[in-house]
């Protein structure tokens, strides 16, 4: 399911209200924003889980992927 994983992390890359929604949630609820990205995924037709989640934002290496990270606290 990693294509799954990345499929949904590029829909939600590309929608700025996605974006904006999960980012805030991470900085209040880290763990709720996770299940928040799998329930989109799941709603969308990409069902992941949160390890994939996880794994998935681990292998990307891009400085804005990496900042939006460390200001949600490392929750995800």
């Amino acid at each position: 399911m990693s294509s799954n994983a990345s499929e949904l992390y590029e829909r939600i890359q590309n929608d700025p209200k996605h974006t904006k929604v999960l980012f805030r949630q991470a900085l209040q609820d880290p763990q709720g924003a996770l299940q928040a990205i799998c329930d989109l995924g799941q709603s969308m037709g990409l069902p992941v889980t949160p390890d994939e989640v996880k794994a998935h934002l681990a292998s990307l290496d891009d400085a804005e992927t990496k900042q939006w990270l460390i200001k949600a606290r490392g929750g995800l």
